[in-house]
């Protein structure tokens, strides 16, 4: 059988959800033709393959390459002056309030140009594709205005044309509430509306996302938001139950969410919910660690209900600065309990199911697209274990 490349002599971690496990492959082989899988299972059982090239691992490991499915990685300026707000012991909350957080990530992206905030969007997605990304969200949401936030959606768009990866966008206008609104959140969700059509039309948005809370939008506000998206046929994702339980899991459950994200106050009844409508649970230990919560996810109720759960960066600039799935994967473990199974599912497999994306990529399959990662390590726990050391060996996306 001809096809362009293989690998042989790696040990595999397949995520294949019909193995037990990993679905580790211990003497594995992967043949890929055209940008697609065709073998990757035990080398003892592999067809006779006439390739164009033959790469051998050397025993190294291969795993689908990673997927980061929540990131704010489109944005102007940085917020490393609140940081030091925080540090003398202002809340997340009290710098919003008082102009901070979000609104004045707002501003810096406003005025910047389109092509500022790809230049600085791939800073950071260069340190995310040296550690094996190969998918990733990108959500707008800093721009709160037609303008300003088609113009982040369009930056979004274009870092898979500056980059072998791809790209999955979000509209996040419901994000917070931009100043000339004059604190009418309801006006301001009738604007978001106003901005879908546009959007769906100009293909710029995969899905939509709202940040359901206090200091944001109420389920009310959100429920509209997600009904307009969803008759345009948009997926829906929501930032929910992060500082306190506005119900936010079940609300997105009930529209069907592919995701809902943060999740540290969710209860009993929202995570039924969620496993019921194969929403899955995002969880941010980066946005956990760096604004110093205490309350954390409730990962056992997640795990007795079957909810699938997900690790990501949460890479913004005011609550998670954070460009390493690598380090997200051991504060999942430490901060969250997460064992290395699920620290390792969290990045590959179930991000692929939280983007709607999982028929594609995720696990290493035959039919889905070449996305690897090869890793210099002795056993996939070390992908957790370590802290500040990047053992990638090669990273290969679409069979190259």
């Amino acid at each position: 059988m001809r096809c362009d490349r293989v690998w042989r002599g790696a040990r595999l971690a397949t995520l294949d959800p019909a193995r037990e496990g990993l679905g580790i492959v211990e003497d594995g082989l992967i043949a890929a033709a055209g940008g697609r899988i065709l073998y990757a299972d035990d080398a003892a059982d592999a067809p006779a393959f006439e390739a164009t090239e033959t790469i051998d691992c050397e025993g190294r490991w291969i795993t689908p390459g990673l997927i980061d499915c929540h990131t704010h990685l489109v944005f102007g300026g940085d917020r490393a002056h609140e940081f030091e707000l925080r540090l003398a012991g202002a809340s997340y909350e009290e710098i919003a309030r008082r102009g901070g957080g979000i609104v004045s990530t707002m501003k810096a992206t406003r005025t910047a140009t389109e092509a500022e905030l790809v230049a600085s969007a791939l800073r950071r997605l260069d340190a995310l594709i040296a550690e094996g990304v190969t998918t990733i969200e990108v959500k707008s949401g800093y721009g709160l205005s037609r303008e300003a936030e088609l113009k982040s959606l369009r930056a979004a768009r274009a870092l898979s044309e500056a980059r072998p990866v791809s790209v999955a966008t979000t509209f996040l206008g419901a994000h917070a509430l931009p100043p000339e609104a004059n604190g009418d959140k309801d006006a301001y969700i009738g604007q978001v509306i106003e901005m879908l059509p546009e959007i769906a039309q100009a293909g710029l948005a995969d899905a939509v996302d709202a940040f359901c809370e206090g200091i944001a939008f109420s389920p009310e506000q959100v429920a509209r938001v997600f009904t307009a998206a969803k008759a345009l046929g948009l997926p829906v994702k929501l930032h929910a139950d992060q500082l306190s339980n506005l119900h936010g899991a079940k609300l997105a459950a009930d529209f069907g969410a592919l995701s809902a994200d943060h999740l540290e106050h969710t209860d009993e009844e929202g995570t039924a919910a969620m496993s019921a409508a194969g929403t899955v649970a995002v969880l941010l230990p980066g946005a956990f660690y760096f604004i110093r919560e205490t309350k954390l996810p409730p990962v056992d109720l997640f795990r007795r209900h079957g909810t699938k759960i997900a690790l990501a960066t949460d890479c913004n600039p005011g609550t998670s600065p954070l460009t390493s799935l690598l380090l997200t994967m051991n504060m999942g473990a430490t901060l969250f309990r997460l064992t290395v199974e699920e620290c390792i599912a969290g990045v590959t497999r179930e991000p692929a199911r939280a983007l709607g994306r999982l028929a594609d990529v995720g696990t290493l399959e035959a039919g889905k697209s070449c996305d690897l990662a090869i890793w210099d390590i002795e056993r996939p726990a070390e992908l957790v274990y370590r802290m500040g050391f990047n053992p990638l060996h090669a990273r290969v996306w679409r069979g190259k």
